[in-house]
């Protein structure tokens, strides 16, 4: 068969003030022609400057020192990459064309000044020698190969206009047009639904069986690993760590970093009361908690179960802009976010709310915080037993219930002011609502630093000295600085690798335990949400169609959009792949496709039924329902 890429020996490093960082250490591994080869690793393991050396397209400060990047251009004929001059014409020539990559984040990877036709077409133009029309057609027809819906009117979309998933498809396609060799996909699905992620790895691998094409996936994410990979290399730190074929490494692994690695995954068979394993535990100081659970202790006496928040009948709609001619009567194009939504949270509960991107999740969390206004229904907050319903609150009003609900953010990145020292964004909300003097917020600061492992000698440093893990503790802090009762976990954990997203989820629950803390915890990852929630809602399309206890609603799911969430999620087990042609063919998202008693029909829309157990389905009729 023959390798269409071989890496031997590679170093890379990046030049500072400080003296040279070796990033890659001595990697080596090869790429099968037609085969796909997973480069699996944490942050920092070397994984994007190893597919940055290969495409030539390393910083300036980044050089290869040693090593040899070997691309088999023919049969006969075989280029050494890393001795290539990356601005030279014969680099041009592989680049994009025999080699091409996926990156993680397609939104700011495309131009938004540009449609996705055009940036499609632009790989084209460069190597082939091809007309406008003739270019248009190819890359219409490579919408239509990876899953356009609609490939002609996608041609003449911006990048702005498209969802995540058919962003990402259209990053795929840009990859594809000129069929290479080799397709570097550098975490192609990492901030992804299950269900589209799952039908993004299908496209890849139809594509790839179509073609002929090797792939590199560059991921932490093992379930995805299991369900596309012929061969996986470990890495970790520049140097590999195992290598072998799926089997070797699921079945048989023999490093203590691999082996700590399968033991951070969360998964649906695990035991009742079973942690998982980071590979670096943050251990809760409790001698600093005194200081952090005040409002613990406010609550003695009064009721400690039952209902904390009840949302009701809640439903938004946001308008959507679009060209209207002047004066014109036609009403306002809109679509709805939340169709009359109803739930509770029990107090010291878990809450997992899933489902895709766009079914209304965040929508109602920010609701719940007030940043977006309902256009109907309410939200009961039960304050040391008075119920008060927050929508109906003015902006005075609502300012000493902020401190009781507090907000973690999806993106560490962005949600951490890049101009203030962490000291100060903890100490922020503190400040913002007059608590203490400077020595006591400073003591706090402290405290709240050393409770989700850090401590006080990283006050005077910024955001972008700490690790995505370390960020997102940062943001934890800053929620729990004015002890609130409640947490609203907005997809915490999405963009962090398996290791550290084990840790901060053991981290959330033993604050809860220690704290006695309320959590609505929003996720697509359901192997997420099974390990932290006590019960999920399940949501689609702005409805809630599902809420159950988490052990009833994983062993017996009824709605066959909950099942199709369900059956989409990678596990990380190679005797346990995903059907990708049964995935394809699903289009349990949408409402208008769902059976009977699910849908809506003559009789209206199904309401919530109670099926036991604390189990309640969107349908028409219980006896079908349950059938």
């Amino acid at each position: 068969m023959g390798n269409v890429l071989q890496v031997r020996d590679l170093h890379v490093g990046f030049q500072t003030l400080g003296g040279v960082i070796n990033a890659v250490n001595g990697i080596s591994f090869d790429i099968p022609k037609g085969k796909t080869v997973a480069l699996v690793g944490e942050s920092g393991s070397g994984k994007s400057v190893t597919a940055q050396a290969i495409l030539g397209i390393l910083p300036r400060a980044a050089r290869i020192s040693n090593g040899q990047i070997l691309y088999s251009a023919s049969d006969e004929e075989t280029i050494d990459l890393a001795r290539l001059d990356p601005a030279s014409k014969a680099f041009g020539a592989i680049r994009g064309n025999d080699i091409s990559i996926i990156f993680q984040e397609p939104m700011t990877s495309f131009s938004p000044l540009h449609t996705i036709g055009d940036q499609i077409s632009e790989a084209l133009f460069l190597h082939r020698d091809i007309g406008r029309e003739a270019g248009r057609a190819a890359s219409i027809e490579m919408l239509r190969l990876v899953g356009f819906p609609e490939p002609a009117k996608a041609y003449d979309t911006y990048p702005f206009e498209l969802s995540g998933g058919l962003r990402q498809r259209g990053m795929i396609a840009m990859a594809l047009v000129c069929r290479p060799a080799l397709l570097i996909a550098d975490e192609p699905t990492t901030a992804l639904d299950v269900t589209v992620q799952a039908q993004v790895l299908g496209v890849i691998k139809d594509l790839q069986a179509e073609l002929n094409m090797a792939v590199l996936l560059i991921t932490h994410d093992l379930g995805v690993v299991a369900n596309v990979a012929d061969h996986v290399v470990v890495a970790y730190r520049g140097r590999v760590m195992e290598a072998g074929n799926l089997n070797d490494i699921f079945e048989r692994p023999q490093h203590p970093y691999l082996k700590a690695l399968l033991n951070a995954v969360p998964h649906f068979d695990m035991k009742p009361g079973e942690r998982l394993a980071p590979i670096r535990e943050i251990k809760l100081p409790k001698d600093q908690l005194q200081n952090i659970v005040s409002h613990k202790a406010d609550r003695e006496g009064t009721e400690q179960s039952g209902p904390i928040i009840e949302v009701n009948n809640v439903f938004k709609r946001f308008a959507i802009r679009k060209q209207k001619k002047l004066l014109s009567r036609e009403p306002e194009a809109s679509v709805t976010a939340l169709n009359g939504v109803s739930f509770t949270v029990n107090r010291g509960e878990c809450l997992g709310l899933v489902g895709e991107s766009g079914c209304g999740k965040t929508t109602i969390s920010k609701i719940i915080m007030r940043a977006v206004e309902a256009d109907s229904g309410t939200v009961i907050y039960k304050d040391n037993g008075v119920a008060t319903n927050l929508l109906s609150l003015d902006v005075k009003q609502m300012e000493p219930l902020r401190r009781k609900i507090q907000y973690v953010f999806q993106d560490p990145f962005s949600s951490l002011n890049p101009r203030m020292t962490v000291g100060n964004i903890v100490c922020e909300p503190l400040m913002v609502h007059n608590v203490g003097d400077l020595e006591s917020r400073r003591e706090t600061t402290g405290n709240l630093l050393r409770l989700v492992g850090l401590g006080p000698e990283h006050m005077n440093r910024y955001p972008h000295s700490f690790s995505g893990g370390q960020r997102q503790r940062i943001g934890i802090a800053r929620a729990l600085a004015l002890s609130p009762e409640v947490l609203i976990c907005d997809e915490p954990v999405s963009a962090l690798d398996v290791s550290i997203q084990a840790q901060i989820l053991n981290l959330l629950k033993d604050l809860q335990a220690e704290l006695g803390l309320t959590y609505i915890f929003i996720s697509h990852n359901l192997a997420v949400v099974d390990y932290i929630a006590d019960r999920i809602a399940v949501m689609c399309a702005g409805n809630l169609v599902e809420l159950a206890p988490r052990e009833v609603l994983f062993r017996d799911p009824i709605h066959p959009y909950t099942k199709a969430l369900m059956s989409a999620v990678p596990y990380p087990d190679p005797s346990r792949r995903l059907d990708f042609d049964a995935l394809k063919a699903g289009r349990m998202s949408e409402p208008l496709a769902w059976p009977a008693p699910f849908a809506a029909d003559a009789r209206g829309e199904p309401a919530m039924i109670d099926v036991g157990d604390g189990h309640q389905v969107r349908a028409h009729e219980l006896a079908e329902a349950a059938a």
